[in-house]
């Protein structure tokens, strides 16, 4: 069974090249990454620090949870989702984030002596975000009194609601007045700014404003209007998108054209599909209970079963 904690990952310490670097790996943290990941994106959450859900007895009020849920049970599902979308887990400790020499990206330091770049960086620790002081410019930090002290700590109207901050590249999902409060609010804020996340990354690789938003879901096959299974009106759809003025040749938009489209049919799924994932996702949940419990909700079920027929 999973325990809650995380892989030590990659082992090159000098080394690593990653699309979005999330630092903490908590409910916004994973959401975040679970985005980022599943998209595509070259994913890794760093997670060894001080976890505020980790505080909690136990967890009440988290959706889909009508009994509650154990933090470590909880924490193991997130870091699960963030392995199953494709993201990567390590525990260490980031000590630093700096911008790169050539001004294109981040470098990120931990306390193992990992050094990796980072095409974009997820804030997502709660209690303070002083591993960004080398990217503050006199704005991210603000000057505050408690208890008769002043003390500087980190300005949480700095990022935008969606994560977006002035520094290129750098979101933050926490430290968040909006979301630091409840669990199950932190990891909407993360998904905002995983999409976020995403969309920027599709507007680098030449993607219009216009179908620059990406929108993660899977629908039924037999919902969908028997015109848009057609290839052809999915690429009359784009080209109807494609600005006038858009500084994109033919052979870029074809190609991520193509590629949307492939995203969009994939999107649908067979009843046979649908039964498919069902059966996997339950086992998958199964992972994570107690394997005593299972043993004894089956002889439960099997008695039950003995009754009915008797």
């Amino acid at each position: 069974m999973p325990d809650g904690g995380v892989d030590a990952g990659h082992d090159d310490r000098d080394g690593g090249d990653y699309d979005v670097v999330v630092v903490g790996g908590g409910p916004s943290g994973c959401s975040a990454a679970v985005f980022a990941a599943r998209y595509g994106l070259n994913a890794v959450v760093f997670d060894r620090g001080r976890s505020s859900i980790r505080r909690c007895a136990y967890v009440e009020n988290y959706l889909g949870f009508p009994a509650g849920v154990d933090v470590e049970t909880l924490y193991a599902l997130m870091h699960d989702h963030v392995a199953e979308a494709g993201g990567e887990l390590v525990a260490d400790l980031v000590e630093s984030v700096t911008r790169a020499d050539d001004g294109d990206g981040f470098v990120v330091e931990t306390q193992d002596g990992r050094r990796v770049s980072a095409r974009r960086v997820v804030a997502a620790t709660r209690y303070d975000a002083e591993y960004l002081r080398p990217l503050d410019d006199g704005t991210m930090f603000e000057t505050r009194e408690h208890d008769g002290e002043e003390r500087e700590q980190f300005d949480r109207s700095y990022p935008e609601s969606d994560g977006t901050t002035p520094v290129d590249g750098l979101y933050v999902a926490s430290p968040s007045d909006e979301a630091d409060r409840q669990a199950v609010v932190a990891a909407g804020r993360g998904a905002r700014v995983g999409l976020a996340v995403v969309g920027d990354a599709r507007r680098d690789d030449g993607y219009p404003e216009s179908v620059a938003k990406h929108y993660d879901w899977v629908r039924r096959e037999a919902a969908r209007d028997e015109e848009w299974a057609d290839r052809d009106r999915w690429r009359e759809w784009y080209d109807g998108r494609r600005p006038d003025d858009a500084d994109i040749d033919d052979a870029l938009w074809t190609d991520l054209r193509e590629r949307d489209i492939d995203r969009r049919l994939s999107a649908y799924l067979s009843d046979d599909e649908i039964a498919e994932r069902t059966e996997r996702g339950q086992r998958r949940l199964l992972d994570h209970v107690d394997d005593e419990l299972v043993v004894e909700r089956a002889r439960e079920i099997e008695s039950e079963g003995a009754e009915v027929s008797s």
